[in-house]
């Protein structure tokens, strides 16, 4: 498994991984981006500061880069990184294939990306992504699966799957909506030639949406490793959004939102790799204080009672504009 290389890191920010999803494309839901990004998104801009993150987050300690197909154009910069340090052997690399980006470097598309879990767009995707990141691709996740998603179910595409894995990629799928511990249970179930199909599970999990929790406990303990994504609700937990409560703390532990909200998710024992998502270095900085954060019981109970109901939280999640 890849992700063995991880436990060999000697710092302490070596179980934070960096994710591409805010960088890659001129659009995205995260809260704030606007002033994060500014005007200039062109495609040359994006790739210097995508480039400018990684090198922060190596130079710190960051060994496990995300990225996806959907993502605009985050392969293409993260290739052309891996391609510029040669030196650099010792990171896991994953992405995920399912949406096709059809936003074409536009804020303001009618759609951004389109879902599509069959055979067909695998092997289409598959390609695309080899071509950018070749033998550097360690994992290949399932993007966004639901219970209802023809990917738990498609013998063709799970042969195609368990092909791919014996030539050496791990094989993972991602969750969202509100029903992400079905979709996770579902897919553990999942097996080729009686053997598990997926290494690795990706779930959004933070402290306004915990619900996925015992699944992603119950997927651990079958031995794959737990990826979180969105541990800042999409900025909805880093300032100046963050809720009242979590304020009081960070302002208690004199730590920003952001670091504390994602200590919540590193203290967990099944939490394998935790996502940053910053768009910018000062961010990837702050997230990565996550580590020393210390909390005491009472702060983590008033830091859970900041759980909202998985539907309302998605559904809001749903309504974030794309910036």
């Amino acid at each position: 498994m890849p992700f063995a290389r991880l436990a060999k890191a000697t710092t302490p920010t070596c179980h934070i991984g960096l994710g591409l999803a805010a960088v890659g494309r001129p659009g995205y839901i995260n809260l704030g981006r606007e002033k994060d990004l500014g005007e200039n998104r062109t495609v040359e801009a994006l790739k210097a500061r995508t480039h400018e993150l990684l090198d922060a987050a190596y130079a710190q300690g960051v060994r496990y880069f995300d990225a996806a197909r959907s993502y605009g154009r985050a392969e293409e910069f993260l290739g052309a990184w891996l391609n510029a340090h040669p030196e650099v052997d010792d990171v896991v690399i994953g992405s995920k294939w399912g949406y096709t980006y059809t936003a074409d470097w536009s804020t303001d598309a009618e759609k951004h990306e389109v879902k599509d879990h069959s055979l067909a767009t695998y092997e289409r995707q598959r390609a695309e992504t080899d071509a950018l990141l070749g033998d550097r691709l360690d994992l290949y996740q399932i993007h966004s699966v639901t219970p209802d998603s023809p990917a738990l179910t498609d013998k063709a595409l799970h042969a195609a799957l368990a092909e791919a894995a014996a030539q050496g990629v791990s094989v993972g799928f991602s969750t969202s909506g509100p029903a992400q511990a079905d979709a996770i249970r579902a897919a553990l179930a999942v097996t080729v030639d009686g053997e598990p199909l997926f290494r690795t599970v990706q779930s959004t999990y933070n402290l306004l949406e915990p619900s996925a929790g015992p699944a992603l406990a119950e997927a651990h303990d079958a031995g794959l490793t737990v990826i979180v994504k969105e541990g800042m609700a999409n900025g909805r937990l880093a300032d100046p959004y963050a809720p009242d409560a979590l304020k009081a703390v960070a302002q208690e532990v004199s730590l920003g939102c952001d670091a504390v909200a994602l200590a919540c998710v590193l203290r967990l024992p099944w939490a394998g790799v935790v996502l940053s998502g910053a768009a910018t270095t000062l961010q990837l900085a702050s997230n990565l204080h996550a580590p020393v954060v210390d909390l005491d019981e009472d702060q983590l109970a008033r830091l859970a009672a900041l759980a909202e109901d998985p539907v309302a939280y998605w559904d809001r999640r749903g309504q974030l504009p794309w910036h």
